[in-house]
């Protein structure tokens, strides 16, 4: 991503002289030319496919005090989605919230973790599904390859062993047991969620692959980020104010009592400082 925004030579050389040239490599898709490359961006059913990443969510959620770092109370993924939501959020300081959410971990992205209260999820009007299934039928639906055509599609070698997914062995054979030890039947969804992981990634190296083509498209479809991401158009307190800010930043300014779960922490997606209690 920073190669995406800075180039290969980096945000201060960037600073101190400027592009060189047309160089995305060395100077990164912000303030290059635009081009749609043949068509016009849109978001395809491929990056829809790879970022059905429900696991993420939890089941239950801790919301904890910015002061003191004590419990206020728990809510499960049903209390606080929908037309619930406002009455949680009116219920406690934003801060704390924010705080709560900062210092909570994300779910693994992998096979067996998908959200329980999702899997029976109960919509506002009183409908209940199973998403996991929805997801599944989704991209079926919409004609997404499986999970072994999706491979040799984006120039990965094609898989011919269920133990080739996944090191795993126990869910190596649930696979081949439910897709009747048919590997090219495997769901895309499914083989990315059973995959082995890159080291230091949260999730598979297929998604990865279209994460990355989309957002240098996206960069490079957008005017406002190519040809006219320029002080004419923005003002140069506009470009410094982007240059120099980050999402930290922004938390600290709208909400300052949030800075020391902050104190030491780089980036805001990262986990936070835990409070004592």
């Amino acid at each position: 991503m920073n190669a995406n925004w800075w180039g290969l030579l980096g945000e201060r050389f960037k600073e101190l002289i400027g592009r060189v040239g047309d160089s995305e490599e060395l100077s990164g898709i912000v303030g290059s030319a635009t081009d749609h490359h043949a068509a016009p961006y849109a978001i395809t059913e491929e990056l829809v496919a790879v970022y059905r990443m429900h696991p993420l969510m939890p089941d239950q959620f801790n919301f904890f005090s910015l002061k003191d770092g004590g419990l206020i109370q728990s809510a499960d993924l049903h209390q606080v989605a929908g037309n619930r939501t406002r009455s949680l959020a009116e219920s406690m300081a934003m801060a704390d919230m924010f705080y709560s959410f900062g210092i909570a971990h994300p779910g693994a992205i992998s096979l067996h973790n998908y959200p329980r209260l999702l899997q029976q999820l109960q919509r506002d009007n009183g409908e209940v599904f199973d998403l996991a299934a929805v997801d599944v039928l989704r991209d079926r639906e919409r004609g997404v390859p499986r999970y072994n055509q999706f491979r040799a599609l984006i120039c990965r070698e094609r898989v011919s062993r269920f133990e080739e997914i996944t090191s795993n062995r126990r869910w190596a054979d649930e696979l081949r047991r439910v897709y009747n030890n048919d590997i090219d039947q495997v769901d895309l969804m499914v083989g990315m969620f059973a995959e082995d992981l890159p080291e230091g990634f949260g999730f598979s190296d297929t998604a990865f692959r279209i994460f990355i083509l989309m957002a240098s498209r996206r960069l490079k479809s957008d005017r406002f980020f190519t040809k006219d991401y320029t002080a004419e158009i923005y003002t140069q307190l506009g470009l410094d104010w982007i240059d120099n800010n980050s999402m930290i930043t922004v938390l600290k300014r709208h909400y300052p009592e949030v800075a020391p779960a902050l104190y030491g922490v780089e980036n805001a997606f990262a986990p936070w400082r835990r409070l004592a209690a």
